[in-house]
């Protein structure tokens, strides 16, 4: 197991690196085909860490747990949207709510990180081309999510598309779990295993119309009922081996 981040330091200058307890030990960019050390490392509470990679698409998929869906059959063919770049935050970034926007809510999700060019996959292709996880928060405002034809603001605000803080690597799909909390009170809770449509299956569905890249992230469904998020509130998600993602939430 491997933890992948990017960091930025106090001068502004970026880079990645191998999380290693307090210290990260700096590595060359892109990782995904080879690490490569450059000899050096810096302490983890000298930097300030970023989303763990740059993705070119932000693919989600809505309604995949039984928990989430309370006893409404499963959407067949499955619900997917697209986050814009432009809603992307990071760990320790604040999630803003806009003006008007009602109530919204956190949803904490296994994401998956592509770390291979694929199209057309099969399942055993679609697993192949897997990085590895990541935590991330699909905060969604429902009364628009409930209003508008599509959901480009309820979900793709901006700082509404939260990951991090690490990319683990090295764990099999079916041995995640994601848990989301609110002022330390666990809300959401859910296993890899219970997704109706698994990981695999995920990234085969997606490649079968699009060509996913290294950097890409796949959102994978919230479990449960969350509750409203309000300013002042602080939201931490956490998934197996890959940190928690810790964010609070202010008014524009």
């Amino acid at each position: 197991m491997a933890l992948y981040v990017r960091f930025e330091r106090a001068d502004g200058r970026r880079g990645a690196g191998l999380l290693e307890g307090e210290t990260v030990r700096v590595i060359e960019e892109p990782f995904w085909e080879g690490t490569r050390p450059t000899g050096e490392t810096v302490p983890l509470a000298s930097v300030r860490l970023l989303p763990p990679c740059a993705p070119r698409s932000i693919v989600c998929v809505g309604l995949n747990y039984a928990s989430h869906l309370q006893g409404r059959p499963a959407p067949d063919p499955p619900t997917l949207f697209f986050k814009p770049l432009s809603s992307i935050a990071g760990p320790g970034d604040a999630i803003v709510l806009p003006p008007n926007c009602g109530r919204v809510d956190p949803e904490g999700e296994i994401v998956i990180v592509i770390g291979k060019r694929v199209k057309g996959a099969t399942r055993e292709e679609a697993e192949a081309a897997i990085f590895g996880y990541t935590a991330g928060n699909d905060v969604s405002a429902r009364a628009w999510q409930q209003a508008d034809g599509q959901w480009w603001r309820a979900k793709g605000s901006d700082t509404f598309g939260v990951f991090g803080p690490a990319i683990v690597t090295g764990l099999r799909h079916d041995e995640l779990e994601v848990a989301t909390r609110v002022n330390g009170r666990e809300v959401q809770r859910g296993r890899s295993t219970e997704l109706i449509r698994d990981i695999p299956e995920i990234v085969r569905y997606v490649s079968a119309v699009m060509t996913l890249v290294p950097g890409d992230i796949i959102y994978t469904g919230t479990p449960g009922s969350p509750p409203e998020i309000r300013p002042g509130d602080v939201v931490e998600v956490e998934v197996t081996g890959a940190g928690v993602l810790r964010n609070d939430v202010r008014g524009e």
